[in-house]
């Protein structure tokens, strides 16, 4: 049986009233008494809960944390830094997977905002009319990593997406291809939006045309990416190479590219988003853009941290940006006279 503030009044002789302001640290109380009880305490080893100290601060010491897709291996770095992080300012955190899905996700919002979360650090499902509002009218402070909230004020942790895909799209021009496609997540998250954006840039940049049939966008899931990059391969003039907008979208783009027997580099070229560990198992090695997902969730942290003692200052937003990896998945491409038009 746990020890209970009782056990230590009746120990000390005095009045839980009194243990409960000994551990307070409050004045009016002999220090005879308090010696007693600090004495009690030690016999006992009596634990104050962190719970019933939350509220009667009527402070939570807990932090949501909501992200998109458990599954996807990006979370799995930024969860443990938020965790880290939290753990070292004695926050405990509360993770839900809303797996794309606004539904869940409002749910979770509601269940956060009925416990009284001290704070909340989210990967939004979209952009713009997100139900985080539904914190932000009862004062819970909200942070969103990876993904931008368009609509409402909050901290904001991301990656340099619009650069990052364009330098990607760039490397490949620059290594001779011009009919590229990209299989990209949708535009009702920023992260597929920018990145398409990145993917355009880089071709105007080069005076080189924007192929709709080429585009191809949908949930960033593994199953979505296979669907997708066959749909580009088994065009009649399938593209030279492929621009990835996350890690689950390459993995299905690995797998359809194998089904079919083509090689990488030589028989279509291959960039992705994201780094992950198994990567370097992958022959030919694959250029990528490395986004720094610990560096994302310790960031989010701390700014929602600061938030939470200091509700007065601005919104910041945070781009951090991810480097360019050029590894051995893009051998140049001698354009033929069609793709040179």
């Amino acid at each position: 049986m746990p020890v209970k503030i009782q056990d230590v009044a009746r120990r000390a002789g005095v009045s839980s009233a009194t243990v409960s302001r000994v551990l307070a640290n409050k004045p009016h109380v002999s220090e005879e008494v308090r010696r007693r009880v600090l004495a009690a305490v030690e016999e006992l080893g009596y634990q104050p809960s962190r719970v019933a100290r939350s509220l009667r601060a009527q402070r939570s010491k807990i932090i949501g944390l909501i992200i998109s897709d458990i599954q996807n291996p990006f979370f799995t770095s930024l969860v443990r830094a938020v965790e880290d992080v939290a753990y070292k300012h004695q926050y405990a955190v509360f993770l839900c997977n809303s797996d794309e899905d606004i539904e869940k996700e409002t749910l979770y919002i509601d269940l956060m905002r009925a416990e009284r979360v001290a704070g909340v650090v989210i990967s939004p499902t979209r952009e713009t009319d997100n139900p985080c509002q539904k914190l932000i009218e009862v004062n819970v402070p909200v942070v969103a990593v990876d993904r931008r909230i368009l609509d409402l004020e909050v901290d904001t942790v991301v990656v340099d997406n619009v650069g990052a895909a364009f330098n990607l799209v760039r490397h490949l021009i620059n290594d001779g291809h011009r009919h590229i496609g990209a299989v990209i997540g949708s535009s009702i998250a920023t992260t597929g939006r920018e990145r398409r954006e990145g993917y355009v840039r880089a071709l105007e940049a080069h005076g080189l045309p924007i192929l709709p049939h080429l585009i191809r966008t949908g949930l960033p899931k593994e199953a979505v990416g296979y669907q997708l990059t066959g749909e580009l391969l088994d065009l009649p003039d399938r593209p030279t190479a492929l621009f990835t907008g996350n890690n689950l979208l390459t993995v299905g783009a690995l797998r359809a590219i194998h089904e079919r027997g083509l090689r990488i580099p030589d028989d279509i070229a291959l960039v992705a988003f994201d780094e992950l560990d198994w990567m370097s198992l992958i022959k030919p090695n694959l250029t990528v853009v490395a986004q720094p997902t610990y560096e994302l969730g310790k960031t989010a942290t701390n700014l929602l941290l600061n938030r939470i003692e200091n509700s007065a200052h601005p919104p910041q937003e945070v781009v951090l940006n991810p480097p360019l990896i050029i590894r051995q998945s893009c051998a140049h491409h001698e354009s033929s006279s069609d793709e040179r038009r």
